[in-house]
């Protein structure tokens, strides 16, 4: 019986970095679920991270080696710390509450640092960490300092932030905050968004970390 239960506790798709040394491609989604995301723009945010799942899915080398954590705010919480694909669970998220995302925007900085210093311990390699904010707001909360750190961070190298703006969205924060230009959401195209982004991860999943990636267009979801 023991064995049964020991057996059991072993994750499929292993996050262990002795049962999977693959080089790791981690991924921050930052998603605003605040009051006014109710009824459809949280349905179809929903609907695109399950969809942003099951395009990984396809891809075998991607679910060894994409990794995605997911923090939402109104208030901060951590839904899913990093996990490989498989192991990937997207809970359903209910719209409630303001938007603290200058501090969704630090907790994200700092769950990459955290995340890259276990992989430097467990001599794993990995590629620049991506932080995906989605917003369609504006923040309820001092933002300069994340603003700072997503400077520094980019200009450092050390991860690749991007911000996506809902109907709604604060696009002048957004400018702000955001060292690369911020995209606008066509409609609630969450899906079609998602799509875009799990093509973008098995692409750079695909080469070597540290190789020159041409990002694909954000054709189809975002209004120029």
């Amino acid at each position: 019986m023991d064995e049964y239960i020991s057996f059991e506790q072993i994750p499929f798709g292993s996050d262990n970095f002795a049962d999977n040394p693959e080089p790791r491609c981690p991924c921050v989604l930052l998603l605003d679920t605040s009051g006014s995301m109710g009824g459809m723009p949280i349905m179809q945010l929903n609907e695109g991270v399950r969809t942003f799942k099951q395009e990984l899915m396809q891809d075998p080398l991607a679910t060894k080696r994409v990794e995605v954590a997911v923090v939402t705010f109104g208030p901060v919480d951590i839904k899913s710390d990093f996990h490989t694909v498989p192991n990937f669970n997207p809970v359903e998220l209910d719209a409630d509450g303001d938007t603290p995302m200058g501090a969704a925007i630090s907790m994200g900085i700092e769950m990459v640092a955290k995340r890259k210093k276990e992989y430097k311990e467990h001599g794993i390699s990995y590629y620049k960490p991506w932080i995906i904010l989605i917003t369609d707001g504006s923040p309820t909360d001092d933002w300069a300092q994340a603003a700072m750190n997503v400077r520094e961070g980019e200009n450092g190298k050390r991860f690749a932030f991007f911000a996506i703006g809902v109907e709604g969205a604060n696009m002048d924060v957004l400018k702000q905050i955001s060292v690369r230009a911020p995209i606008k959401l066509k409609g609630l195209m969450f899906r079609e968004f998602f799509m875009w982004l799990s093509a973008s991860m098995k692409m750079v999943s695909s080469k070597n970390p540290g190789s020159a990636i041409n990002l694909l267009p954000p054709c189809g979801w975002s209004e120029l």
